[in-house]
């Protein structure tokens, strides 16, 4: 099992190509997670990326973007061990600060993608 296991979903009022196309980027990578070095593996288009995780840690990560009503729900994956041995406080504290990052990065997203759409209104077309 990882040392380091993120699951989050987000609920943004846009549909899967734009949010992918937020994805798309590797400049975008390097901004929403600065430490980490990815290698997409597996570039799904407008259902997300997968990529290999390297630098402050080994693993996995995967952004899926599943279609729902008028919006996408932004599934987020990592799964990844620290690079050296660690306690389990240790962990525990980069599990907290990584599920922190993941939902800084999709609450950031919703709100640019959303760009000031009020609660309850349909979404502007792309």
């Amino acid at each position: 099992m990882p040392q380091v296991d993120v699951v989050d979903e987000t609920f943004i009022v846009a549909p899967p190509r734009t949010v992918a196309a937020a994805f798309a980027d590797p400049a975008a990578w390097r901004r929403f997670w600065p430490d980490l070095v990815l290698a997409a593996y597996a570039d799904r288009g407008a259902e997300g990326l997968r990529w290999t995780v390297r630098g402050a840690l080994t693993g996995t990560m995967e952004v899926w973007l599943e279609p729902v009503l008028d919006g996408t729900v932004v599934h987020y994956f990592l799964r990844a061990d620290l690079p050296e041995p660690a306690t389990p406080r240790a962990e525990q504290k980069e599990r907290h600060a990584r599920q922190l990052a993941a939902k800084s990065v999709a609450l950031g997203l919703k709100a640019a993608l959303e760009d000031g759409r009020a609660p309850g209104t349909a979404p502007v077309p792309a």
